[in-house]
């Protein structure tokens, strides 16, 4: 066995890699291509993604970890301005109930933000705001026969069977 390092650009490459790359209060992977690091990001999917990179002016394929910090600030830089360079349908958090400007919420605060939209939903007891009280669908779908959460209606075959299996054993 022997423990040397590698050597060459081997060696370079491991070490000039950030394993993890943070951005507000999110650790992302190093390791993953930009892209796909940043779809680890709550707020922000494989659509959005590609476009941060494209304002960034950054290689979308590139390994993150290997960036330098000022490329890395870039695309911190187009995160938190997103809202700003895309149209209003691209946001998630269109026309806010209080100020009603649009922004396009990352992370822990979009998290934040739909709760707080679902309290004041529910105080105010609108029809959205009753469903989600009662644990019911909201948008419309069907509930006949899917989204049941209380045991199965119906036959249960399970159940019979093991009846049957102690009826058997006792004669």
């Amino acid at each position: 066995m022997s423990t040397e390092e590698p050597e060459g650009e081997d060696a370079d490459e491991e070490e000039d890699i950030r394993y993890f790359v943070r951005i507000g209060q999110t650790d992302l992977d190093g390791t993953k291509t930009v892209e796909r690091s940043l779809t680890d990001m709550n707020g922000i999917g494989r659509r959005t993604a590609r476009i941060i990179c494209q304002e960034a002016d950054v290689d979308r394929t590139a390994t993150f970890g290997r960036l330098d910090d000022d490329v890395i600030e870039s695309v911190v830089d187009a995160v938190e301005q997103h809202a700003d360079s895309v149209p209003e349908w691209l946001t998630n958090h269109q026309k806010g109930y209080f100020d009603g400007e649009t922004t396009h919420e990352v992370g822990n605060d979009l998290q934040m933000t739909r709760r707080n939209d679902i309290n004041r939903m529910k105080m105010i007891d609108s029809y959205r705001g009753v469903r989600h009280k009662r644990g019911q669908k909201v948008r419309g779908q069907r509930t006949k026969s899917t989204g049941r959460t209380e045991g199965t209606i119906g036959v249960n075959v399970e159940a019979i069977k093991e009846e049957e299996a102690e009826g058997g054993e006792g004669e």
